[in-house]
């Protein structure tokens, strides 16, 4: 069922418009707390008695790549589900605040405005390690809790994903071209850079049709500047008692097993689960065994 739902959002484009949030000017949760901002993001409707679920995707993309996935979830299990551009990606504000503490910061004024708490998070790459950072802070607004292929932790060998940012600002697409063509041509002039697949695919997801050019929607300055942030271990003391999932590609460099002991102090109830040949964006390369593993761990 769930392959039939993400066919045809692909096929058709998204239907569902952008719920913004209606304050625009920047809100603080206490003094000595990040300056926070008002997220762009699409609610699902669904049932009040089930903990919501809430999508948060990873560097240099925005809340579309997990659209699919919203949809099936919320036709499968009837629970509202959310799915949220972090600061200087998509449609959401930018700032040159790329911390971690910042993004949970937004999040969980936008949960709290939206009334959506305990939820469900889900969050690939740095999205996961947002999770893992409000789950620290707050594990009461955290009913369950889904790290997808990240570790809270440094890995030694972890690519350098930095490397695309100047094959992305040197792609030049006129925005007179369908959509099949541009995905070639993108395809085409990421070859060089980005030998994976699923990563070139990943990253088409952040073209936007903007002045009759196709341009990419990520504030790359900031996050290159900034960018020895979102390599570090998550700076915050804390444990997260909630049921957790670490879900990993198999050999992951992004959370090797020689992390699982700091990851268990920190999260106790966590539990590990690899998917092969997987590469590091799952829910693109496997996306229903993806699907599968979150249904099995909602039930």
């Amino acid at each position: 069922m769930w392959q039939w739902v993400k066919n045809l959002w692909v096929s058709s484009c998204p239907r569902i418009s952008p719920i913004r949030d209606v304050d625009s000017s920047p809100v603080t949760l206490r003094s000595n707390r990040p300056r926070t901002l008002p997220l762009s993001y699409r609610l699902l409707d669904g049932l009040d008695t089930l903990p919501p679920v809430v999508f948060l995707h990873g560097l240099f993309s925005n809340k579309n790549i997990f659209q699919a996935e919203a949809e099936a979830l919320a036709l499968e299990t009837g629970r509202k589900v959310l799915t949220v551009d972090a600061r200087n990606h998509g449609e959401s504000p930018h700032s040159p605040d790329c911390s971690y503490e910042a993004m949970s910061a937004d999040l969980q004024v936008l949960l709290s405005k939206l009334g959506l708490t305990p939820c469900v998070l889900i969050g690939h790459s740095m999205g996961g390690k947002t999770a893992m950072m409000l789950a620290l802070q707050k594990p009461e607004l955290v009913d369950r809790l889904v790290s997808v292929d990240i570790s809270p932790l440094v890995a030694k060998d972890m690519p350098n994903i930095f490397k695309i940012i100047p094959a992305m600002k040197s792609a030049n697409i006129p925005g007179n071209l369908s959509h099949s063509q541009v995905s070639k041509i993108f395809d085409e002039h990421l070859k060089p850079f980005v030998k994976d697949s699923s990563i070139r695919q990943y990253l088409f997801n952040s073209l936007v049709q903007t002045n009759g050019q196709y341009v990419w929607k990520v504030n790359a300055e900031n996050l290159w500047q900034q960018k020895e942030q979102f390599l570090d271990k998550l700076q915050i003391q804390g444990v997260y008692p909630g049921p957790t999932l670490f879900l990993t590609n198999h050999n992951s460099p992004f959370v090797p097993s020689s992390h699982y002991p700091k990851i268990k102090l920190l999260f106790p109830e966590a539990r590990f689960q690899t998917i092969p040949d997987a590469g590091h964006i799952i829910h693109i390369k496997k996306p229903q065994e993806f699907m599968d593993s979150i249904l099995n761990f909602l039930s």
